[in-house]
């Protein structure tokens, strides 16, 4: 799999499968780009033995976006949704968050969380365009390049 990113237009919709443990180093590849403060290929396998929803989006071959969704009882949390750099804007991020909120309701989820950082405005917005809203904050929850920053904790209800 490629891990070049590029633009393309609408007609080419990327194609959504499940993560597999050969996929590892083109999602930190992306991860390590994306974030200042990535996952580690330990979290991301952990994850994968833990039995979550890992999603990823594909466009001819290239890694444009991944999701991670875990599930317990009748609740689930977005853990990771990242859109690759260089493809922001093209309802990528909407279309990943669309499919974990669905996988969610198939399992019985009846409301979803998530976190985010203060900082992450593009998220914010599509959360809360998709019907989340704030419900708490996490004092010093994420690394940050002066300390710690805080987490927005976010949930939608799952309603049929």
């Amino acid at each position: 799999m490629s891990t070049g990113v590029q633009a393309y237009g609408a007609s080419a919709r990327p194609d959504l499968r499940p993560m597999r443990e050969t996929d590892l180093d083109a999602v930190m590849a992306v991860e390590v780009r994306a974030y200042p403060f990535p996952w580690t290929r330990g979290i991301f396998r952990d994850c994968l033995d833990a039995g979550y929803a890992m999603w990823l989006q594909e466009r001819q071959g290239d890694l444009v976006g991944y999701g991670v969704l875990s599930i317990a009882a009748d609740e689930a949390h977005i853990l990771n949704l990242c859109t690759a750099p260089g493809n922001e804007g093209q309802g990528l991020g909407q279309r990943m968050l669309q499919s974990l909120l669905k996988i969610a309701r198939g399992h019985g989820a009846q409301r979803v969380f998530l976190e985010v950082r203060p900082s992450n405005t593009r998220a914010i917005t599509l959360y809360e365009r998709s019907g989340f809203n704030e419900i708490g904050r996490r004092p010093r929850y994420y690394p940050a390049q002066n300390g710690r920053e805080d987490a927005i904790v976010m949930a939608m209800e799952l309603l049929d």
